[in-house]
C-alpha cells in the first residue's frame, strides 16, 4: 500500500451551474493535472437551493469520457439502488470504452455505495428501505456486476476499478474487503486509523491482501496539508477535493497537485 503514488481527485458537484459551465470546469480540472474527476449520483442539490440546477450522473460521465483524454472519471459514488446491477455494469463498460484513446485502456472508475439520500428515493419512486437492506442489496449487486462484465461483448477494456464509499464496520468494510480496488472514507485521521484496523480484520477474514486496496479520503473540504499528511502516513494515497457548481476556484486543487508531485518525487 505504501508503494502506491499519491493521486488527487476533484469532485465536481453537478449542481447550481449550466452544463456548459460544468463541461468547462472538467476541462480545467484535467488541464491542471488532477488524476481523477468525480461527480456524484443524486437527483437534487445537496447544498444551497434544493430546487436549483442539477444534472444526472451517468449521462454526464459519458460526456466527460468523450470530452477528456487523460484524466480518470467516476462517480463518488453511484447509488446502487437506482439501477439494475447488470444494466449498471453495461453502462460502466460502455463509458469505459468511450473514454479509451489511441489503443489505451479506458479511464472509468466504478464508484459505488449503498445510497442514503431519502429525497432522491422518494421523488424518483425507489423503495428507501433501511441502511441494512441497502447494504445487503449492494453486497448482492457487486457479484452480478462482476459476472456481467465477464459476459459482455465487447468486454471492458480492462478490469474496471471498483471504488466503494462508506465506513460501516460490520457490513460496508466487509464488502470492501471482498470487492473493492479503492476504499473511500470520509473519516478524520483518528477514525481512519481505527477503520483501517477493522478493514484489515475483514481482509484477513476473507483471505484478501489489504495492500491490493487503495485508500482514498476526502470529505469535499480539504484544507491544510497537516491532516492530509497524517492520513498519508496511515496509508491513504488518493485525496479528493470537492467543488460545487459555480464555485469553481481551482487554486486549492492546484496546491494539492503540487503537493502530490512533491510527495511522489521524494
Amino acid at each position: 500500500m505504501n508503494d502506491r503514488p499519491v493521486r488527487i481527485g476533484v469532485q465536481l458537484a453537478p449542481q447550481h451551474a449550466t452544463y456548459a459551465q460544468l463541461r468547462d470546469t472538467v476541462a480545467a480540472i484535467e488541464d491542471l493535472g488532477a488524476d481523477i474527476a468525480f461527480n456524484w449520483d443524486h437527483f437534487y442539490p445537496l447544498s444551497g437551493d434544493p430546487d436549483g440546477l442539477h444534472f444526472e450522473c451517468w449521462t454526464m460521465l459519458a460526456a466527460w469520457a468523450e470530452q477528456t483524454s487523460r484524466i480518470q472519471l467516476g462517480a463518488l459514488v453511484t447509488c446502487n439502488s437506482y439501477r439494475n446491477p447488470d444494466l449498471l455494469a453495461d453502462m460502466a463498460r460502455t463509458v469505459d470504452h468511450i473514454s479509451a484513446r489511441g489503443g489505451d485502456a479506458g479511464r472509468l472508475i466504478l464508484g459505488i455505495g449503498a445510497g442514503w439520500k431519502e429525497l432522491d428515493y422518494v421523488e424518483y419512486g425507489y423503495p428507501f428501505g433501511t441502511p441494512g437492506t441497502r447494504l445487503d442489496a449492494l453486497a448482492e449487486a457487486l457479484p452480478r456486476i462482476e459476472s456481467r462484465w465477464a459476459a459482455l461483448n465487447p468486454a471492458p477494456t480492462r478490469s474496471i476499478p471498483v471504488l466503494i464509499g462508506g465506513g460501516g464496520e460490520r457490513k460496508t468494510l466487509r464488502i470492501v474487503a471482498r470487492h473493492a480496488d479503492i476504499w473511500h472514507s470520509f473519516s478524520d485521521v483518528e477514525t481512519l486509523e481505527r477503520k483501517l484496523g477493522v478493514l484489515q480484520g475483514w481482509c484477513d477474514s476473507v483471505g484478501r491482501d489489504m495492500s491490493e486496496i487503495e485508500i482514498s479520503t476526502g470529505d469535499g473540504t480539504l484544507g491544510s496539508l497537516e491532516p492530509i499528511e497524517a492520513q498519508h502516513a496511515l496509508g491513504a494515497r488518493l485525496f479528493t477535493l470537492g467543488i460545487s457548481g459555480l464555485d469553481r476556484d481551482l487554486r486549492q486543487a492546484r496546491e494539492l497537485v503540487a503537493w502530490r508531485d512533491r510527495m511522489n518525487a521524494a
